[in-house]
């Protein structure tokens, strides 16, 4: 039964984005466009071209490529760590809108076959959060900076059901899914956390090496799990150690 309203997810979030004037008429229209796509076209399109379109569009629209969308601005620049700059809180709606329509594509599968590996994947969540942070900081990327920041929870919401959820249905929902069966497992996982490292690029290539691990494992807990919400939920985890514990968003070297 709740498969049959899982679509109104995404189509709540367009016309509430809509009704406050964040999300423009061209918006509302590539989002209704690329919402009936994602949701009901592989029912009657090739599985790769269907794949590789959703990756494509999705990827556009979580890079804020597309137009039609003005960010929600939660916070007002201020100053998270002394060793790093300034930083506003942002509701995307164009990339809420991915992690929100690919959540639902994700729901109305059917469960995998295969059953879960739960002591890989335990293991694989405890490995990342210890080994992510330690990168992190032996790469100079981030030092010892813990704090409890006015708003937390308000960042904490954003981290999860925006940021997390977004990348995650991209990187694992989507392309890993495609990888493994080209590749196999492995190879599959493997590709997709290069591939996760690589968009990270622009920001430094320390920072991109960093993704890349964390990539390694939120890949290898969704495998190992077979659930989309262990590694949202450890990417979300990872972000909030940073946030608490570290410089945030980046140390200024």
């Amino acid at each position: 039964m709740f498969r049959k309203f899982v679509p109104l997810l995404p189509a709540l979030l367009l016309l509430s984005g809509f009704a406050l004037g964040y999300v423009q008429p061209v918006g509302l229209l590539i989002g209704a466009l690329y919402v009936a796509w994602v949701l009901y076209g592989e029912r009657y399109i090739p599985w790769l071209p269907w794949s590789l379109a959703s990756l494509i569009v999705s990827l556009a629209l979580a890079a804020h490529l597309l137009p039609g969308t003005i960010s929600w601005t939660l916070w007002p620049m201020r100053q998270m760590s002394q060793d790093a700059p300034a930083y506003a809180l942002q509701l995307s709606w164009d990339k809420a809108l991915v992690g929100v329509t690919l959540l639902a594509w994700w729901l109305r599968r059917p469960r995998p076959s295969e059953p879960a590996s739960t002591d890989f994947a335990t293991l694989t969540v405890v490995t990342t959060l210890f080994a992510v942070p330690l990168l992190a900081v032996a790469s100079g990327m981030v030092v010892w900076n813990p704090k409890w920041p006015e708003g937390f929870w308000l960042w904490m919401a954003v981290n999860i059901g925006v940021i997390s959820l977004a990348e995650e249905g991209v990187f694992r929902g989507l392309l890993q899914t495609m990888l493994v069966q080209r590749l196999g497992p492995f190879g599959g996982v493997f590709a997709a956390s290069a591939l996760f490292g690589l968009v990270h690029l622009p920001i430094s290539p320390l920072f991109a090496l960093v993704a890349g691990v964390a990539g390694l494992g939120y890949g290898l807990a969704f495998h190992f799990s077979g659930r989309l919400v262990v590694p949202v939920l450890l990417h979300g985890a990872v972000n909030c150690l940073h946030l608490l514990l570290f410089s945030y968003p980046l140390r200024i070297v």
